[in-house]
């Protein structure tokens, strides 16, 4: 995974509680913020399936040039 996917995936992650919790004082919301929570889920879930096919494609392209040098 790239490192820049990886400090968005940080972002994404901490953004979860942050939907629970508010911030300046630390008490639980009485109304939680499920949209940002959604979001930052269905974030992760884009983050890694494009990581997994970018390194997929990689991987496929060094097998093909390893095949073509023999």
């Amino acid at each position: 995974m790239d490192k820049y996917l990886l400090v968005i995936l940080i972002f994404m992650v901490v953004t979860i509680p942050i939907a629970f919790v508010e911030p300046s004082t630390g008490e639980l919301r009485d109304q939680p913020f499920f949209a940002l929570m959604w979001a930052a889920i269905g974030g992760i879930i884009i983050i890694v399936l494009y990581s997994s096919f970018k390194e997929r494609k990689e991987r496929r392209e060094a097998n093909a040039k390893r095949r073509s040098r023999k």
